[in-house]
């Protein structure tokens, strides 16, 4: 009883922050982590904007590169008289050399397994790439098999199933940018097969793309 009543008022004489001090620093501690968690979780939010925004601006870059090109190319051109066109082809080549001035860059994470897709998919889209030439028509649906592999709407033609493997292997970042590249391949083939047949049928095909335009 003597004991009890001799811990009683050890534990009254001491100050209140060193009786409970363990349980005051542990409450502080959970603040602290809590509020830092927070923190670089608006980090996080914050970098994985600056990331799909630079990747943003990788895009209006090709995008932009690929339309001053197509001026370039454009069948308008040949409408027009020397001293026009002349203008205008310095006037391209000037906002060519000012966007070539953005450098804009974002690196893809990626495991040795992700990497070695990635070089296999760009591989065999390069191999249809250097045979464009020998049968147009032929690897022109080579490219749309590929491109069908890579969306998620339903294909309008048969998709390469093998391709199809390759590209879930890779990151999802490099999946996107295969789609884009198969996409501005297509078009660029596209755009290349009007001007052929424009300059083999000018009247007949102006009229036929006009009215596939208005369809």
């Amino acid at each position: 009883m003597a004991q009890a009543r001799t811990s009683a008022k050890a534990s009254e004489g001491q100050p209140a922050g060193q009786l409970h001090g363990r349980f005051f620093r542990s409450t502080s501690m959970a603040d602290c982590s809590g509020r830092l968690l927070q923190n670089l979780d608006q980090l996080e939010r914050r970098v994985e904007a600056l990331r799909d925004a630079a990747s943003a601006m990788e895009q209006e870059k090709e995008t932009l590169l690929e339309m001053i090109h197509n001026i370039q190319n454009s069948q308008d051109m040949r409408h027009i008289s020397e001293g026009e066109r002349e203008e205008l082809c310095l006037t391209a080549s000037r906002l060519m050399s000012r966007t070539l001035t953005v450098e804009v860059s974002v690196e893809t994470i990626r495991n040795p397994q992700q990497q070695e897709s990635l070089l296999h998919a760009t591989r065999m889209i390069d191999e249809v790439v250097n045979k464009l030439l020998d049968d147009l028509e032929g690897y022109k649906s080579r490219l749309r098999s590929l491109y069908g592999a890579c969306t998620s709407e339903v294909p309008s033609g048969p998709i390469d199933q093998k391709f199809q493997s390759v590209v879930i292997g890779c990151a999802i970042e490099d999946q996107k940018k295969i789609k884009r590249r198969l996409e501005i391949l297509l078009r660029n083939i596209e755009n290349s097969e009007k001007s052929i047949m424009l300059l083999e049928h000018p009247k007949s095909t102006v009229q036929q793309l006009c009215n596939n335009e208005q369809g």
